[in-house]
């Protein structure tokens, strides 16, 4: 089979791989209908983490083509939606909704789901059945549902965005717009995106931003508080990693208020006193998408959200080199490749 391989950073080819097999009783094996460039995976793209011929790919959507003996849930012949994490969905941590953290969880980065098939560990507990083969619009959404989406979702979930609160979303990649999207479906009176960009702020805006805030850092800070009595937003999403954006999303937050972070934390050191006087929570980490993925694909099925509108650029698993390159150069938020 055909698969992504990044040999080093800013090189990336599509090779020849062994097709997956059954490796333990509890896998299956998916022909994968589409999949996807992250934004964290330009993290290793610009050098920034160490990557030594990796195979790429994290998100998933696909049709079933073996399982396991031990697999009772999944069939073969379902289209399926799986999380970024493998999970067992058994264990203590994952019936508390935390399967990102489970006991025996596999990233699926690791495996590289960046290719014509994947073999999904823990399958019962990490994939879901669409009610049946979906319109072919409908596959982008279902692909954000694999992580953009879940994690967007967890992001305003412990954010604690709900009706009449006011959330800010720092970060305007994929997961920050659909951020956006999700503390509307919570019920949020006002979401304010940050964003510098014309084509995000209007996503954001369709998305169900009702407010724009281009300044980052203490400017964008103050800017948020002229737009709340001077108290900051009761919820903020923090969306990107940095030390810049986390204390953009701690300073934006009023007393009492919740931070939701979800960006791939990179050099983010916290001041222990400012954070002690500001009296704001934080949440956040790796999202346990497989808690939403059951709502997430009924609202997607449904026709209630569209979250596949991230996706601004296509091309087919060959093109993946032009991808990486567009999202890098900021030509792209989200590349979605056709298998």
């Amino acid at each position: 089979m055909r698969a992504v391989v990044m040999e080093r950073p800013g090189e990336v080819r599509v090779v020849d791989r062994e097709q997956p097999r059954i490796e333990e009783p509890t896998d299956a094996v998916i022909e994968v209908t589409a999949t996807c460039i992250c934004g964290s995976d330009l993290w290793p793209y610009r050098g920034i983490e160490a990557v030594d011929h990796a195979w790429m790919g994290h998100e998933y959507v696909g049709v079933v083509r073996e399982v396991g003996p031990q697999v009772r849930d999944v069939r073969v012949g379902q289209f399926v939606v799986g999380s970024f994490f493998a999970s067992d969905g058994t264990c203590e941590i994952c019936r508390s909704g935390y399967q990102s953290h489970c006991v025996q969880r596999v990233p699926m980065g690791s495996i590289g789901t960046q290719a014509q098939y994947a073999r999904i560990p823990l399958a019962d507990g990490t994939l879901v059945a669409t009610p049946g083969m979906p319109d072919a619009d409908l596959v982008p959404s279902l692909l954000a549902a694999s992580d953009v989406l879940g994690t967007g979702w967890f992001a305003a979930v412990a954010a604690e965005a709900g009706p009449g609160k006011t959330v800010a979303v720092v970060g305007d990649g994929a997961v920050g717009l659909l951020g956006v999207l999700a503390a509307r479906q919570l019920g949020a009176e006002r979401v304010i995106a940050m964003s510098r960009h014309a084509d995000r702020q209007a996503l954001a805006r369709e998305l169900g931003a009702t407010e724009i805030v281009e300044e980052r850092g203490d400017a964008g800070v103050a800017h948020i508080k002229d737009l709340t009595d001077g108290l900051g937003a009761h919820s903020v999403v923090e969306a990107v990693g940095t030390q810049e954006s986390m204390m953009q999303a701690i300073g934006s937050t009023r007393p009492g208020g919740h931070v939701g972070y979800v960006g791939v934390s990179h050099g983010v050191s916290l001041p222990g006193q400012e954070l002690f006087f500001s009296g704001v929570h934080l949440h956040g980490g790796p999202a346990p998408v497989r808690r939403f993925l059951p709502d997430l694909i009924r609202r997607i099925w449904d026709r209630t959200i569209d979250p596949g509108r991230v996706f601004d650029l296509t091309l087919s698993l060959e093109q993946a080199a032009e991808g990486y390159r567009a999202m890098d150069e900021r030509r792209a938020t989200k590349v979605l490749l056709t298998v």
